[in-house]
């Protein structure tokens, strides 16, 4: 596919780097861009067509789906963070990482499938992390949920081949949004995110490595854990 003169929804699309996919689709010759967000009074991308979504509720992903049937292009950027840790984190905010980062993403791709195969196939980009691939004990809710986005797009990724719909990742590590907010770390800029991510989408990337530590990560996972966790031979 390419980017230009396509037809794109955003989820998440009001704010952060949700945001940024929207002015990098408009800016990059996108035909019309859906930023779908819980208030679609927050979109603030001058040329995007704001709509509700809620990617935990399946009545307003069913909604959006009938609404926008004319996507060639699915971004699910929808995210939380709840920050719980593996031992003491409230398992209520593990069933939130994953009712949005897992579910919400299949839900909504489940619903646009049959829409994106109607127009061609299309291309479906799940939002991940490179913490999809490295975990820390204090945020175990999110990594996980991320791990298991990871796991579920690969799933996609076969069940949707036979109907022409491609489905690629974005794997970043720290982004400057309000996700990152408060952590004194070396941050991308999202829009410099969402330009590369269009542009390697335009290549034909399956999954998209955006920083040096993503890509250094997952080149660790054919070696031991402690390559990874280094603090497992501590001591």
């Amino acid at each position: 596919m390419t980017v230009q003169g396509s037809v794109a929804l955003v989820t998440g699309g009001n704010r952060g780097l949700g945001d940024s996919f929207v002015r990098a689709l408009l800016d990059a010759g996108a035909s019309k861009v859906y930023a779908a967000a819980r208030d679609p009074r927050k979109v603030t991308a001058a040329g995007a067509v704001p709509l509700v979504l809620d990617v935990t509720d399946a009545d307003s992903v069913q909604a959006a789906a009938q609404q926008a049937r004319d996507v060639t292009l699915l971004i699910n950027n929808a995210g939380i963070d709840s920050g719980a840790s593996v031992l003491e984190g409230d398992f209520a905010d593990f069933r939130r990482d994953f009712e949005t980062n897992v579910l919400g993403s299949l839900r909504v791709t489940r619903e646009f499938a049959s829409t994106l195969a109607g127009n061609g196939g299309g291309t479906v980009l799940n939002v991940l992390s490179v913490l999809s691939w490295l975990t820390a004990p204090d945020v175990a809710s999110y990594t996980a949920s991320k791990s298991a986005g990871w796991s579920v797009t690969n799933s996609l990724r076969l069940a949707l081949r036979n109907q022409g719909t491609r489905v690629s990742a974005l794997h970043v590590a720290y982004i400057d949004t309000d996700l990152a907010r408060g952590l004194d770390v070396p941050k991308s800029d999202p829009t410099d995110i969402a330009r590369l991510t269009l542009k390697m989408l335009d290549e034909g990337a399956e999954e998209i490595l955006a920083d040096e530590i993503t890509k250094q990560v997952k080149a660790g996972l054919s070696q031991s854990p402690t390559t990874l966790y280094p603090q497992l031979i501590e001591g």
